[in-house]
């Protein structure tokens, strides 16, 4: 299933959904529906396009509602998606409704701390963390956990935001100070959790964590997303607005790293 035909499906299950639409947002406004649609399609195709080997197993690490893990279940693949969000009793619902248009006997998601449940060793071709890599702490355990279950050659293909990007900097620090680790108990699994307090980070500092495991970057892999505000979207089209925004980024290191709000990367294990 392409990402086109996912999304009209995607767009009726939203209009019937408020929990869902609270979450991602994209029918909620007319003014901002071509501006919050191209960032999550983006995000979409940069995974479709990473993942290369049919019927591959893939781990969805902090899935969230699910959306990304029933899109590549769709695809043919075998998912497994982990959460620890309060909206985990929604996604059974999601699982009927998407039956309809494919098979999703591949997708099996589960409310568990990756820390404690975690596929087997080398059994995985990809991992796929979307905004989800700065909630993970104590981080280098994360990415002993990610070395350790996937197959040699195997990958992590990541979305995230832009660690440098001030204005969310700027939110991020109202919002949190410096508290950038946090810690709560989940009555559900009846333990302590410790997470990242939308602990962001630069691509810099990114291939740094990952280097303690000699992860390799693939530095042809990586895009940068989301530069002009929602009223450019008024006067061009959302395909002149990504191949500007794709001219801009690689041309420009200081608008890409201060003012770009998403970047996508993969990384391999030897």
């Amino acid at each position: 299933m392409t990402v086109e035909e996912f999304f009209k499906h995607f767009e009726d299950e939203l209009k019937t959904n408020e929990r869902l639409t609270s979450y991602h947002r994209v029918v909620n406004s007319k003014k901002l529906y071509k501006f919050r649609r191209a960032y999550i399609e983006q995000r979409f195709n940069f995974v479709l396009d990473q993942i290369k080997k049919p019927h591959s197993k893939i781990w969805d690490v902090g899935c969230g509602f699910g959306t990304t893990s029933i899109l590549l279940a769709l695809n043919g693949h075998q998912v497994h998606g982990s959460t620890l969000e309060y909206y985990y009793e929604e996604i059974q619902e999601r699982i009927k409704y998407w039956s309809q248009f494919g098979d999703l006997s591949g997708l099996d998601i589960a409310y568990e701390n990756m820390f404690d449940s975690y596929p087997a060793d080398e059994s995985l071709d990809y991992i796929v963390a979307q905004d989800t890599l700065h909630h993970l702490e104590p981080f280098k355990n994360a990415v002993g956990v990610f070395y350790k279950t996937l197959k040699p050659g195997g990958k992590i293909v990541a979305s995230e935001e832009n660690g440098n990007n001030i204005i969310c900097n700027i939110k991020h620090f109202r919002e949190r100070g410096f508290n950038r680790i946090s810690k709560y108990y989940d009555e559900k699994l009846n333990q302590d959790i410790v997470f990242g307090n939308e602990n962001t980070r630069s691509l810099a500092k990114w291939k740094r964590e990952f280097a303690r495991k000699d992860f390799i970057f693939d530095e042809e892999s990586v895009e940068y997303i989301r530069y002009f505000l929602p009223g450019k979207y008024k006067k061009a089209s959302v395909e002149e607005i990504i191949k500007q925004e794709r001219e801009l980024w690689r041309k420009s290191p200081i608008i890409r790293e201060l003012f770009f709000f998403g970047m996508n990367f993969t990384l391999q294990k030897p």
